[in-house]
């Protein structure tokens, strides 16, 4: 194999946990001065323009025979992606992180795999092992503990 950091998923995987995780915590400071949903734009501006670059830099004369291959529908599908996968749902994300628990609120964060797996499960057909399951199991009762701790915190701080 012997290819480079930057060509594993795993590498970009742990940078972008670990963006989420400065991120979430850094919004508490960045709501003082504007808006959760205003920053959460900015922050996808201004992080899109150097995936921006690094695309067309190593697309290369390919990148407009590329776009211009897309269709109507490929444009639409990246635009739903764009705004409500990703757009909406930080912005709704970092509204809440800005307000409430953070540790409750990351803990939800750990249901993501599991999402993606029972997605996989019921669209495309693919199996689950019992590790697997097993693992989601654990992972539940973890999430589901710690809400309950935080509620039960929250509720005796009012």
């Amino acid at each position: 194999e012997g290819g480079s950091l930057w060509d594993s998923g795993e590498w970009w995987m742990l940078l972008s946990a670990q963006s989420m995780a400065v991120g979430t915590v850094m919004v508490r400071w960045v709501t003082k001065y504007c808006d959760p949903v205003m920053a959460t734009g900015w922050h996808m501006v201004l992080g899109s323009l150097p995936l921006i670059a690094l695309s067309a830099a190593q697309e290369g004369p390919d990148l407009t025979a590329r776009l211009s291959g897309l269709t109507g529908l490929d444009a639409a599908i990246l635009l739903y992606i764009s705004v409500l996968g990703s757009a909406a749902s930080y912005g709704v994300f970092f509204y809440n992180a800005s307000r409430g628990n953070l540790t409750a609120l990351s803990s939800l964060t750990f249901l993501t795999p599991m999402f993606a797996a029972l997605g996989g499960y019921f669209v495309l057909g693919e199996t689950l092992t019992p590790l697997q399951l097993t693992g989601a199991g654990i992972t539940l009762g973890a999430v589901t503990l710690l809400n309950s701790k935080s509620s039960q915190a929250s509720n005796e701080e009012e």
